[in-house]
This record gives structure tokens, sequence and C-alpha cells, in this order.
């Protein structure tokens, strides 16, 4: 874990290889298992990974009530078993949005030990606004996060 300015980083290694942690990411029933730390629910509205392609996630924190928006975003780049790279200041087919909290995420799965190095590296507009996401929860919830990606793939 690192944080530094406008960007905060997390890093775990994951004893299954990068492509077990890719298809974790590429199917939608995989992703909705790990996404977002339970017990909150996620629905995988949008995954369309190719640069430009949809990415839209919702969460829904108890059984009964609305799922809420979670993620509405783009993919900038897709490297099967590799690297995947979204934003959430564009949506589907490049179009500009104000978010709630902006950002770039930088994903990536490197072969290492026998598993996967995977990282994240979360950029942000300002040094504010990265901060306020670590004051949020950031390491607590992707790592969290992670910690269910890792349970559904290590086998």
């Amino acid at each position: 874990m690192m944080t530094h300015d406008t960007t905060l980083t997390i890093s775990r290694l994951i004893a299954a290889p990068p492509s077990a942690v890719w298809d974790a990411w590429s199917v939608p029933e995989n992703l909705a298992k790990w996404w977002i730390p339970a017990p909150i629910e996620c629905q995988v509205v949008k995954l369309d990974l190719r640069p430009g392609g949809g990415f839209v996630t919702r969460m829904r924190e108890a059984a009964g009530t609305d799922f809420q928006p979670h993620v509405d975003g783009c993919f900038l780049e897709a490297v099967p078993n590799e690297r995947l790279v979204f934003t959430t200041v564009l949506t589907e087919g490049w179009q500009p949005t104000e978010p709630w909290l902006a950002l770039t995420a930088i994903l990536t799965f490197e072969a290492k030990d026998g598993g996967t190095l995977y990282s994240a590296r979360v950029l942000h507009k300002t040094p504010e606004d990265s901060a306020k996401h670590d004051e949020m929860g950031f390491y607590e919830g992707w790592g969290t996060a992670i910690g269910q990606l890792a349970k559904l793939v290590e086998r």
C-alpha cells in the first residue's frame, strides 16, 4: 500500500495464474462475486472489455432494497491476462461525465512466484480527492475486494 499525492496503490500476490485473475475480471458473473466488499451485493450491468467499452456496476446494501449506482465508467485499455485500465470520467463510447469521484484505475496482473501479483494504481484529479478516497476507506474496501478475488480464484 502507498499514498503518493494523487495516487493510491494496493497490491497482493494471489496464488492463481493471471488467466484465472483475468477470468474473475472479465466474466460478469465472476466479477459480481468479489468486486464490492460483502455483504454488499454487486450487480454487473455492463462489462465491455475494450477501449471505449462501458463498465457499469451497481450495489445493494441490504436485501429487498434497490441497487444503487456504484461505478459508471469506461475502459481505456484491456490486455487479456496482463492489464486493465478504466476511468469514471468517461462513460461508454468516450462520453464525458462528472462522477461523484473522478478516478482512473490501472490494474496489472503480473505472473510472479507461480501466482499473480495483482496491483491497482488509482489516479485522482487532485491530492484532495485522493485523500478523500483514502479517508473513505480505499485500502479497507479495495483490500477486502482483492481478498474476495483471491478467495474466488485460489482453489
